[in-house]
């Protein structure tokens, strides 16, 4: 659509450009806020990963010593409900992890071994920390999802949209310059053949 070379259109490209620069600030501190989230979330999910893994390294090596590894399935332990909260964060909702509910099959008690209890007991702690990891891996994904529409709104603020009004400014004003001044042109040349007509009819 043509830009409008008139004092309606100059207004409203600078209510524009003003409402740009309004926005902008926020956008870019929504931005940096997402940021900082995901670097602090993503350093969590690695520390309780590492967690983790150094638990069941323990673990394993704790079922090795009994020499009875075959006495524990991996089913002993299973997961029966993620207890799970709604978050924000920016304005974006995320899940926040708030614990795990297990089931343990039935074992003979008789012929199990004592310490398939207390191996239970590790693999749940295990098991909790791989659930919390997953669940900030969500928040991440959904955070990051958010940053990059952030981030397109700011690159299309800062390169696009202000130079776009500020030019369109720039433009209307120059031409709406352009014609005051030859409309005083126009005015002076008209006055002098008035006045250089009023002397002729005069003489």
């Amino acid at each position: 659509m043509p830009l409008k070379l008139t004092k309606n259109e100059l207004k409203k490209q600078k209510d524009n450009l003003r409402m740009y620069w309004r926005y902008l600030p926020t956008l870019q501190l929504k931005k940096q806020q997402l940021q900082t989230e995901i670097r602090g979330i993503e350093s969590r999910a690695r520390e309780v990963r590492a967690e983790r893994d150094r638990l069941n390294a323990e673990f394993q090596e704790w079922i090795a010593v009994f020499g009875e590894k075959a006495a524990f399935a991996p089913d002993t332990v299973q997961v029966h409900h993620i207890r799970q909260e709604t978050g924000n964060i920016a304005g974006v909702s995320i899940p926040v992890f708030r614990g795990a509910e297990f089931v343990r099959s039935r074992y003979d008690l008789f012929i199990t071994p004592l310490w398939v209890d207390t191996a239970s007991d590790r693999l749940e702690k295990v098991l909790l920390l791989d659930l919390e990891a997953r669940v900030l891996d969500e928040q991440v994904r959904l955070l990051q999802m958010e940053l990059r529409t952030t981030t397109q709104r700011v690159n299309l603020f800062e390169k696009v949209k202000v130079p776009e009004a500020h030019a369109n400014v720039k433009k209307i004003t120059v031409y709406l310059g352009d014609q005051q001044v030859a409309s005083v042109v126009r005015g002076k040349i008209s006055k002098k053949n008035l006045e250089r007509m009023e002397e002729e009819a005069a003489d």
